[in-house]
């Protein structure tokens, strides 16, 4: 699933859990399976955002490494045209 969607799922979850929650605590019926069930939700959106983040966390650095490796690359070629021309 493409990593824009699943953010946006993890929220919703997060957000739907929560409201489920407030709303049966603020409520005149307080049913403990509602507020057991936000709860799961909450749980689960976290669940899912943190695996995501964890999975997600070192993208950054392979991109950075790839320009460092092609920066590399390009030095020693201009230094061997360097050392042709002489």
């Amino acid at each position: 699933m493409n990593k824009k969607y699943t953010q946006i799922i993890n929220v919703i979850l997060i957000v739907v859990g929560g409201a489920i929650l407030i709303f049966t605590i603020t409520g005149e019926e307080k049913s403990k399976y509602l507020q057991i069930l936000g709860l799961v939700i909450i749980m689960l959106g976290l669940y899912r955002a943190t695996n995501y983040w964890v999975g997600t966390k070192d993208d950054f650095e392979d991109e950075n490494e790839v320009d460092v490796l092609d920066e590399t690359e390009n030095e020693l070629e201009d230094k061997s045209n360097q050392e042709d021309k002489k």
